[in-house]
């Protein structure tokens, strides 16, 4: 999906960014909180779930003043949650929207909760998921975070802020993806500082909207993730018992938001629509590259622990710059190799012989195996028997080769890319003989 412009709104001395992405019958704003617009989309998970929200509406994305592209607030002059819903409904004015659906996540819950409240006659649909209306425990609303915790929690975060941890404190079910966690936390950079975070989760902590629920008279959705810890699930419950006729939906996951599950998606397009999305993406045709480090086993041992580990972490750095570079979508790591995807083959080859450059720089050899076929999508994984052949593929190369299947030849005839014979072969588990070709220097 061709990434949208980004435009802004004036809101008083402030200016407010916003997108619009997908052409769908319904008009649909995500309410994300803590959000970059620009950044989500360099987030391949995140990327997804926007183009999976888009495939069956117009989707209205903005940031918040104090977050990502709008602009910033000091630490002393947070804008009100009255305020933030002020910035939702000049976006909506920008754009035309009159009536919309709301889909508010995390701390753009109480946003969201506030402008149904105000505005019922706007909003034709609120969908709250992984948020609450107050987070503080009291005498009457019972398991919320104590009072005394806070100065503690605002100053974990400050120091987490723009590093890893702050990642594995939202999205443990991300974690085997160090790609994900690397992007996140220069996603979080580019939200804001980490003073200027702690100062908005502060008052974050201190929020109580729950006079507003019982005036919240629009069709609602509850989605929670059942392990979330950061919002626990009775938070959402409580929320679902507080307004009318609210549907409460259960999601199976540990995050800190469900908009990355592909289930949820699901659950907000039949909430919105009425209908269930066709999932026409559950196998696709793509382009997978296998990378492997030669003889890792005996080069760990020779290192050591700690020396090997930081050439691993060097080896991973240089995988994934070349993968940002040539669009490469990074699916997970192997322990000393990298799965990953591409919408077209020459693109793939051209990655695999600069990954092999830059990491022969560090010492380290690779064999690349690549093959387009269809796979099965899996989440954010892909399965099926083109992955297979792509890695027996891989297990055939020399080093600092990049070998690719007879299907990979034939689908860039015509580029500039020369191929090598490398005969015909059996591959473990694959039926037939492939024929084998080495992409020179």
């Amino acid at each position: 999906m061709k990434r949208p412009e980004t435009r802004y709104v004036a809101l008083g001395d402030a200016d407010v960014a916003f997108q619009i992405v997908g052409e769908g019958p319904v008009d649909l704003c995500y309410v994300g909180g803590f959000s970059h617009i620009d950044q989500r989309w360099e987030i391949p998970i995140i990327a997804d779930s926007i183009e999976g929200l888009a495939a069956f509406s117009r989707l209205i994305l903005f940031d918040r003043r104090g977050t990502g592209a709008s602009d910033a607030v000091t630490h002393g002059a947070v804008p009100t949650w009255e305020e933030w819903a002020e910035d939702l409904g000049t976006v909506l004015d920008a754009v035309g929207s009159q009536r919309t659906a709301i889909f508010a996540e995390f701390d753009g819950g109480p946003i969201a909760m506030l402008f149904a409240a105000m505005h019922p006659e706007r909003v034709t649909a609120l969908i709250l998921s992984n948020t609450a209306a107050r987070n503080l425990t009291d005498d009457e609303y019972a398991g919320g975070v104590a009072p005394a915790a806070v100065d503690g929690i605002v100053e974990m975060v400050r120091q987490a802020w723009g590093t890893p941890l702050i990642a594995q404190l939202l999205y443990p079910d991300r974690l085997e993806d160090p790609g994900f966690v690397e992007r996140f936390a220069r996603f979080t950079r580019c939200v804001a500082t980490p003073r200027s975070m702690a100062a908005q989760l502060r008052y974050m902590l201190e929020v109580d909207v729950r006079e507003a629920l019982p005036l919240i008279d629009v069709p609602t959705l509850v989605l929670h993730n059942r392990g979330n810890v950061f919002i626990p699930i009775h938070m959402g419950r409580y929320l679902a018992d507080h307004i009318a006729d609210a549907r409460f939906v259960e999601v199976a996951g540990d995050d800190a938001t469900a908009g990355t599950y592909a289930a949820a998606i699901e659950e907000v397009c039949e909430f919105v629509t009425g209908e269930r999305p066709v999932r026409l993406n559950d196998r696709v045709l793509t382009t997978i590259l296998f990378t492997d480090i030669c003889g890792s086993t005996e080069r760990a041992a020779a290192l050591g622990d700690s020396r090997w580990r930081n050439l691993l972490d060097a080896h991973d750095r240089e995988v994934r710059n070349q993968l940002e570079r040539f669009r490469g979508r990074e699916i997970k790591t192997t322990g000393d190799g990298f799965l990953a995807s591409f919408d077209g083959p020459a693109r793939s080859i051209r990655c695999a012989k600069a990954i092999i450059q830059a990491t022969q720089r560090l010492g380290v050899d690779l064999r690349v195996g690549i093959h387009t076929g269809e796979c099965e999508v899996r989440e954010h994984d892909l399965g099926g028997l083109a992955v297979h052949i792509a890695a027996r593929i891989g297990a055939r190369a020399q080093p600092n080769e990049v070998l690719a299947s007879g299907t990979v030849k034939d689908l860039v005839v015509g580029s500039d890319i020369e191929f090598e014979s490398r005969g015909e072969h059996e591959l473990k588990g694959v039926p037939g003989g492939w024929k084998l070709f080495s992409v020179p220097e």
